[in-house]
This record gives structure tokens, C-alpha cells and sequence, in this order.
């Protein structure tokens, strides 16, 4: 049975399996599982399986995502439900879905419900919420680590293959660390966060819960774009994967910044993920994590506290009986830092951020335990405060210096405890990390979250081009079999794969053209199609060659293809397509001419 995002929508395109039928297994399973702790609000079944059928009735071009259920955490907005924070009293009814929800309905994505968190996202243990405790799948007596502690309980059940959460201060990571999955923390703004209510505003990301780092990663291409509408949303390339670099140098903290307090499986289960980096070939490099464990303390002993009551604090405030005692306590403190004490703090983490600049240009990732110990839900209601503390000790300064992460399972402790570790590097470096990530979650040989079910094998990565090639997308007279196709054979060109933009295209029948042209142009989000295409590469020589015979209103710009990767490849002047035919309709040139 079809797990794994890649492994349904292979399913659902060849007929093996319907988008229905996997919405209605997502169902089945939430009631089987019996823990009403993890959702706040599930879709009506009806209602989503209508929403399946539409999606078959469409088909599955420009849909990387084509019919995959999706939970998303209860502080991001999806139309037509409620978003609570975890907290009754704050609820209101959403009018329109969360930028980043957008993004995987028109990939495909089918919305189940909304997760359980820990209240207004604040705490990274999963306890703190009036819905209850999510019950972790491995360890009932488990903490399942928060705040985006409904979203990783999901995945790890298998109740719906992916989940969104949220990451301000490590709720991104502690849950994937505690369940045995993946725990995708993005680049700040590469994400757009308009739609999800603020716990630092200037630090939050959306974050991903998969059971394999390339869901995690086809998921994020789906999401991301900029958003004019977000102030913080910025225009950073993604990258794709690829294979991990031979001889990568990763660090890991030395002897005095190790700190796994009295976890004596934390501290084997990092041994342990040292061991599969040196089996993978890559240098492991100690180094003093000081300045990083000094930038954490400023997240809740400095002005970010209060930028979590200029979200909430006035709500808060008016309600001090609704909120949960420790998240009260918290967030209302923010409201007594001075504006003396928050500039200085700025000034000291720009100091803090030149440190940590110079650290990280020594390797290529840091390696970090995701949890530096794991507790119970009793050993947390003792003491809820300090245990919390200890939980972020790895995590909390990861967004105030503008990192990216990627939470991966390494090893179970005997007494049924996952553990994992999480990799961070500089802002812009997601591609880079996940590449690496798959191949260390590969050789972990780990079973997928809770299920009995064998982690896949990762398949192999085929690169649209080698080192020495450039690689260019043709959508008409330079397809196989076409006309011009002779053009990039007689400069050697190499073909490499046939696939399809992103839905944001038109395709014109351009006219006076000999031999007989299209024209494809960007068009704004919501009114284009996916366009069939061939990627062929070739030498930087014969690229420059290939571009310089293109003759107007044709022109080479920067595609965007359906799995979210970019491409050079042929566009068209906007003033070429008045009058022209608009063959979007038939998917392609290739079709449009046959149909002639």
C-alpha cells in the first residue's frame, strides 16, 4: 500500500489507486486510530471526497501533489474552518485559506483537517493545549513534542502522508525528532506565512512533517513563491536535489557544547548519526557552539517574547481565564521589555549574527541533536517550564540567525524511544541540506514514523544537467520529431527528460511564423495551464550558440517546472500573442498539431 507522497501520486497517475480512495483511507485510519487529541476540526468526509472526484474529473497535469491528503496545523487558515491556536476563545471561522495552503490545492493536495498545538504555538513539548495531548505513536506515555504536535502525530500514524506546521522557535523539528519522521524547517520568507497567526511574526516559517526528506522537499516546491502580501516573503531560489557533495565537512558541537541532560539514548542515538556521516564519506568537525547557545537565550530572555504579546497579548489580556496558565504567563511577560532593552538586544544579535556567519562558512552543514533529551507527558506536567527549556536548547537560534533546517530520524532507544538529529545551515542552502538528509535518512534503514512499513530506498536523483552542460526546456518546433529539433542535434545537444511546466502558462499558435511556432508566456497565478515540454542540454559553448539563433518575438527566460524546478527556456513577447490562437487547451504543441 502507497505511503509516501511520491508513492500515492505514482498511484493515482497510473490508475493503481484513486485520489478518492486515498481521502477516504485518511478517514478511515483517523477514526481507527481513535485520538481525538490530534485534529481540532476534521473537513466533513463528504466534502472532501467530493473536492477528490473534482480533482480526477481535472486530471493530474501541473499537479505534483495530484490527490495527497494533507493535515494542516490549527494556527494556519484553511476556508471554511475555524482556526483556534488551541484556544476556544480566539476561534473564528476563516474566510480564505493561508497563502501556503493555496499552494498545495493547486498542486493537488487535498485539505483533511486541522492539527492540535500547543496554545498559540507557544512551547515546543505538546501539552499545552485545551483539546488535549496527542498520543505519540511509539510511546503513549511520550510527550509528542510541539507546538506543531498534532501535525507530527499524523504523519507518524500514518493518518495522512504530510502535515503542516509551524517553526518559530524549533516546533518544526522537536515533534519530527520525538516521532520518527521528517521535520522540514525552510528559509525564513521563502515560505509565505500570510494566512498564519503570528507567534514571532519576524522569525515564523511554515514548516513540513513527512515520512521521507523528498516529500518534505516536493511539498516545499509546491509552496513556494513570493507573496506581495508578505511583508517578510522573499525572493530566494530553491535549488534542487541532488547528490550529497563527496567529502562534505559537517560540524557537530564539541565536548562542552554537548548537553543531553542525563539522556544517556540521546547522547548514543548522536553517536550514532557521527558513525552514518563517516560511512557516508564526509569529514566530522567539532567545533564551539557557544555563540549559537548564546543567540538561543535571546529568543525568550529578550524582545521576542514581546513580539509574541504584540500578536496576541491584548487578546490575552482580556481573557486571562481562556489562555493556559504557562502560555499566559509567558506571552504577558513580553509586555514589560522596554524598547531600551529590545535595541539592545538587536545590537547584540547583529554582533551574534557576524560570529555566526564566520562559523558556518567552515562546513557545509551543522549536525545537532533535534532533541537533546526525551520526556514523558508526567515528567512535563512536574516540570513544565525547564523541560520545555531543555527541549530548545539546539533549536531556539536557529531563526533569529536566519538558518534553515532539516529534522531526520536516526535510531530508536530500547525502550521505544526515536531520537534524531537535525542539520542547519546558512538561509537559501534547503536544496543543499535535503540532498544530504536523504541519503543519511536512507542509511538509518529505519521503518517509515510508526508504520511497519520499510523506508524506500531514495530514488536515484537524474540531473537535468551535468556540471559541464547548461540545460535548455523546448516547447514547439524544437521537440523531437519537429522541424527545428535538427538545431540542437547538430549542436550536440543531449536529451534529457519530457515533463511539463507549472500551471502558469499559455500557449499561442503564433502566426506567420515558418516553420509553424508556438509562443508559451507567464500569466498570473490561477489563469494558466501546465504545457508539455523536453529538457535537452548542452556544452556552455553551444548553449550560447542555440541562443543567439532565437529569433524575436521568441526569447529564452527562466521556466518553472512542474515539481517546482527552473529551467532556461523559450517565452514569447506579450505584443506576439494579440490575435494569436490560445492552444493552452490542448496541453502542449505536440498535441495541438496532431490534432490537425
Amino acid at each position: 500500500m502507497s505511503e509516501t507522497v511520491s508513492d500515492i501520486v505514482a498511484a493515482h497517475r497510473s490508475g493503481a489507486a484513486t485520489p478518492e480512495q486515498t481521502v477516504r483511507r485518511s478517514y478511515e485510519r483517523i477514526r481507527a486510530y481513535d485520538d481525538p487529541a490530534v485534529f481540532i476540526s476534521l473537513r466533513d468526509e463528504a466534502e472532501a471526497v467530493a473536492e477528490a472526484r473534482e480533482l480526477m474529473s481535472a486530471g493530474p497535469a501541473g499537479k505534483p501533489l495530484y490527490g495527497v491528503p494533507v493535515a494542516v496545523k490549527d494556527n494556519i487558515d484553511v476556508a471554511g474552518l475555524p482556526t483556534t491556536a488551541a484556544c476556544p476563545a480566539f476561534s473564528y471561522r476563516a474566510g480564505a485559506d493561508a497563502t501556503a495552503v493555496t499552494r498545495l490545492r493547486l498542486a493537488g493536495a487535498i485539505v483533511i483537517g486541522k492539527t492540535n498545538l500547543d496554545q498559540f504555538a507557544t512551547g515546543l513539548v505538546g501539552v499545552r493545549s485545551p483539546y488535549g495531548v496527542p498520543r505519540n505513536p511509539h510511546r503513549s506515555d511520550l510527550i509528542p513534542g510541539g507546538s506543531s504536535s498534532g501535525s507530527a502525530v499524523a504523519v507518524a500514524a500514518g493518518l495522512v502522508p504530510v502535515a503542516l506546521g509551524t517553526d518559530t522557535a524549533g516546533s518544526g523539528r522537536v515533534p519530527a525528532g520525538l516521532n520518527n519522521i521528517v521535520g522540514l524547517k525552510p528559509s525564513l520568507g521563502l515560505v509565505s506565512t500570510t494566512g498564519v497567526v503570528p507567534a514571532c511574526r519576524s522569525l515564523d516559517c511554515v514548516s513540513v512533517f513527512a515520512l521521507t526528506v523528498d516529500d518534505a522537499f516536493a511539498v516545499l516546491q509546491a509552496m513556494v513563491i513570493p507573496d506581495a502580501s508578505d511583508p517578510y516573503s522573499r525572493v530566494m531560489p530553491l535549488g534542487t536535489l541532488g547528490a550529497a557533495p563527496p567529502s562534505m565537512v559537517i560540524a557537530v558541537p564539541d565536548a562542552n557544547g554537548r548537553m543531553f541532560f542525563g539522556d544517556a539514548s540521546s547522547e548514543q542515538s548522536f553517536e550514532t548519526a557521527i558513525a552514518l556521516l563517516r560511512n557516508m564519506g564526509a569529514q566530522v568537525r567539532a567545533i564551539d557552539v557557544f555563540p549559537l547557545l548564546e543567540t538561543a537565550r535571546l529568543l525568550y530572555e529578550g524582545p521576542w517574547v514581546a513580539e509574541r504579546y504584540a500578536g496576541v497579548g491584548a487578546f490575552i489580556e482580556k481573557n486571562p481565564d481562556k489562555v493556559h496558565p504557562v502560555t499566559r504567563d509567558i506571552i504577558l511577560g513580553g509586555g514589560k521589555i522596554s524598547a531600551a532593552d529590545t535595541f539592545r538586544s538587536f545590537y547584540r544579535l547583529a554582533a551574534l549574527k557576524r560570529t555566526a556567519a564566520e562559523i558556518f562558512s567552515g562546513f557545509d552543514a551543522l549536525m545537532v541533536p533535534s532533541v537533546p533529551a526525551a520526556y514523558t507527558v508526567s515528567q512535563l506536567e512536574a516540570d513544565p517550564v525547564a523541560l520545555n527549556s531543555n527541549l530548545g536548547t539546539y533549536t531556539n537560534f536557529v531563526n533569529l540567525l536566519d538558518l534553515c533546517g532539516l529534522a531526520v530520524p536516526v535510531s530508536f532507544a530500547g525502550n521505544g524511544t526515536p531520537y534524531g538529529v537535525t542539520f542547519l545551515a546558512r538561509g537559501g542552502r534547503d536544496a543543499g541540506l535535503a540532498s544530504l538528509g536523504r541519503v543519511f535518512h536512507a542509511q538509518t534503514e529505519l521503518p517509515l514514523g510508526a508504520l511497519d512499513v520499510k523506508q524506500p530506498v531514495p530514488k536515484a536523483l537524474a540531473p537535468m544537467a551535468r556540471p559541464t552542460e547548461i540545460a535548455i526546456a523546448v516547447v514547439g518546433a524544437h521537440l523531437s520529431g519537429m522541424p527545428l529539433n535538427g538545431e540542437l542535434r547538430t549542436l550536440h545537444a543531449r536529451f534529457v527528460e519530457e515533463t511539463s511546466t507549472a500551471p502558469d502558462y499559455r500557449l499561442y499558435a503564433l502566426a506567420g511564423t515558418t516553420p509553424p511556432k508556438p509562443g508559451m508566456l507567464r500569466v498570473p497565478e490561477g489563469t494558466g495551464a501546465a504545457i508539455a515540454l523536453e529538457i535537452w542540454a548542452l556544452t556552455p559553448d553551444n548553449f550560447g550558440r542555440f541562443v543567439a539563433g532565437v529569433p524575436a518575438p521568441l526569447s529564452i527566460g527562466t521556466l518553472r517546472l512542474a515539481d517546482g524546478r527552473q529551467v532556461h527556456g523559450f517565452l514569447v513577447e506579450p505584443l506576439a500573442t494579440e490575435g494569436a490562437r490560445d492552444i493552452s487547451e490542448f496541453g502542449g504543441w505536440r498535441a495541438f498539431v496532431e490534432s490537425k
